[in-house]
């Protein structure tokens, strides 16, 4: 992080927006605990799962599409880095972090007790593909995912087991978290995920079978020139939308252009620059890099 001084969250005159968060918790061994949005602060494990550029995309996604959003519901919830990015973003929301993992979930109640967030914020420790997970829990506006991305057997597993879920398909992929979402959503809600491009069919099949029409998608490329290796997605209910809503080429879903990330000389695009911005985050780098000597 060139220049971020964390002791007074500011980066080259920047200084991260937000009132300093109560704290009164201090990391144990093995965690660090990070600057995530403005200055809203995340636990994590050194060595285990880590937020991602993927989670602050999906939660931006998110936050920029819905209509309006008094609650939210985050699927698969992890350390809660989605769901804090998303609660940061729209501060009179209440959240609901749905995530199956102990070790995982128990990171995310230092973070939300670190940033004064326990009044707005419930935590569960449950499966997304149990429908009694949620049981008594009134339908959200928002429902986010950030599913694991590979099937066993089809990529290298972490090698801390905290970090396997994920990465690894072990409680369901793209169409659990679709079918979660249907049957927590509001009317008017809106679904939306980050999903490799690889898999966008699974995505659309999978949105298909819960009856989600997709609305817009946006892939996102790490570095200029180089193919988008996830997308952006956004869904809502079928019977939410008119029945003659313009479908393909002409109609739904709206496939907007590319953001590119990172320009080819390793910078962070003015677009990406200005999505970190909008969710608390340093501008990042912009300036060239220094010439070698």
């Amino acid at each position: 992080m060139d220049g971020l001084r964390e002791d007074e969250g500011t980066f080259r005159g920047w200084r991260r927006p937000g009132p300093r968060p109560p704290g009164g918790v201090d990391p144990a061994d093995g965690e660090t605990l990070d600057y995530l949005c403005g200055r809203f602060r995340i636990f994590q494990a050194e060595r285990g799962h880590r937020y991602s550029t993927d989670d602050l995309l999906a939660a931006w996604w998110g936050v920029l599409a819905a209509p309006r959003v008094e609650r939210i519901l985050d699927l698969g919830s992890g350390i809660g880095s989605v769901a804090m990015a998303a609660a940061w973003k729209l501060p009179l929301a209440r959240v609901v972090a749905l995530e199956a993992q102990p070790f995982s979930i128990a990171l995310a109640r230092k973070s939300v007790q670190y940033n004064g967030l326990s009044e707005r914020f419930r935590l569960v420790e449950g499966d997304l593909r149990d429908p009694g997970a949620l049981a008594g829990e009134p339908p959200f506006d928002l429902v986010l995912g950030a599913p694991p991305y590979f099937e066993p057997g089809t990529a290298t597993e972490a090698r801390h087991p905290q970090a396997v879920p994920a990465r690894i398909n072990v409680r369901g992929a793209i169409g659990g978290y679709a079918a979660a979402a249907r049957r927590n959503l509001a009317p008017g809600g809106l679904f939306a995920f980050v999903w490799p491009t690889a898999r966008r069919a699974e995505a659309e099949e999978a949105l298909g079978r819960e009856k989600l029409v997709l609305l817009r998608r946006r892939d996102v490329v790490f570095r200029e020139g180089e193919p988008p290796l996830v997308a952006l997605f956004a869904a809502s209910r079928e019977e939410d939308l008119p029945p003659d809503l313009p479908r393909g080429r002409d109609g739904f879903p709206v496939v907007e252009p590319p953001l590119v990330v990172r320009l080819r000389d390793g910078r962070h695009s003015p677009e990406y620059a200005a999505v970190r911005l909008s969710m608390g985050f340093p501008p990042g780098n912009l300036r060239p890099p220094a010439p070698r000597p």
